[in-house]
């Protein structure tokens, strides 16, 4: 019994330190990662600010700069600083099924976290604040959504605006044409070459559209917002070790400050490809979000 009293706490310490071993190996998409030696980021080309492509093989935008974070903790969390990062383009159709079937492991970009989604995938803490309004012409004399009846509007398609313009055309009886182009690119040239009169999508990248237009004076955001938005991060569904990962490399981020400097790269200073400038001042939604991040969606 003396001897066995005495083995005993060394039993229970090998006991103990097994199963942390255990426990820490990684699990869901960490263990993906480990195993393939590779992160895949899901990114949108043309949602300016937050992930395009200005010219170069690789997206940039301010939600890219918030992923390098992500990917960063990443390779310590594995402790893998050799971790290789491969860009995967999505659309607002595709961005949900690729997370899903694994082609990419998380997706940054302009996506609304809303109860619909999060029956399909987890959020990350909200990354942005927006509200969705329109873009019109500077002398259309449309002033908000009730100026559209019988005109054609232009969505991105597989978006909240979408979602939003089509509720509000069959609720309101306003008999609107509502046409779904591919993505903002898209929808902003039907836009400017006049076959609609109004796009509907958030508010911040309908600024990034205007700074790329021909003349961006010509061009003017209205209409009162029809939905408050929290963007967020996209993983897959369950995966609470990943997510972790995910959410505490934006809240340090936040805390150190450097998404300051981040925010002010992208909406407030001249950005590829054209020195376009949104001058798109932080909201105090956007601080808000910042000094207490949460994944819960916007209550609109």
């Amino acid at each position: 019994m003396t001897r066995f009293t005495r083995l005993l706490p060394a039993a229970i310490a090998c006991a103990l330190v097994a199963g942390h071993a255990v426990a820490a190996e990684p699990t869901g998409t960490l263990k993906k990662i480990k195993d393939s030696g590779v992160i895949v980021l899901g990114h949108r080309d043309s949602a300016i600010p937050f992930a395009y492509l200005a010219g170069g093989r690789e997206p940039v935008g301010y939600s890219i700069d918030l992923a390098q974070n992500i990917v960063a903790a990443v390779k310590k969390e594995l402790n893998m600083p050799n971790l290789q990062v491969r860009y995967n383009m999505v659309t607002g159709q595709t961005r949900i099924p690729l997370l899903q079937n694994g082609t990419i492991d998380i997706e940054c970009g302009a996506t609304t976290n809303n109860v619909e989604r999060q029956r399909q995938v987890d959020f990350s803490v909200g990354i942005f604040e927006i509200g969705t309004r329109l873009m019109v012409k500077k002398d259309s004399g449309i002033k908000d959504f009730a100026d559209l009846k019988g005109k054609n509007v232009v969505v991105s398609a597989g978006t909240t605006g979408e979602r939003l313009m089509r509720a509000m055309n069959a609720r309101d009886k306003l008999g609107m044409n509502i046409v779904a182009a591919k993505d903002n690119g898209e929808s902003f040239l039907m836009l400017e070459s006049g076959r609609a009169v109004a796009f509907m999508t958030d508010d911040a990248m309908l600024y990034g559209e205007r700074a790329k237009a021909r003349k961006p004076t010509d061009w003017v955001v209205v209409g009162k917002p029809q939905s408050a938005e929290v963007y967020g991060c996209m993983v897959r569904k369950g995966d609470a070790p990943f997510k972790q990962v995910v959410d505490q490399a934006i809240v340090a981020t936040y805390k150190s400050g450097q998404i300051n400097k981040i925010y002010d790269k992208w909406f407030m200073k001249p950005i590829a490809p054209k020195n376009l400038n949104l001058n798109f001042p932080m909201s105090p939604e956007v601080k808000a979000l910042i000094a207490k991040p949460t994944d819960k969606p916007a209550a609109s």
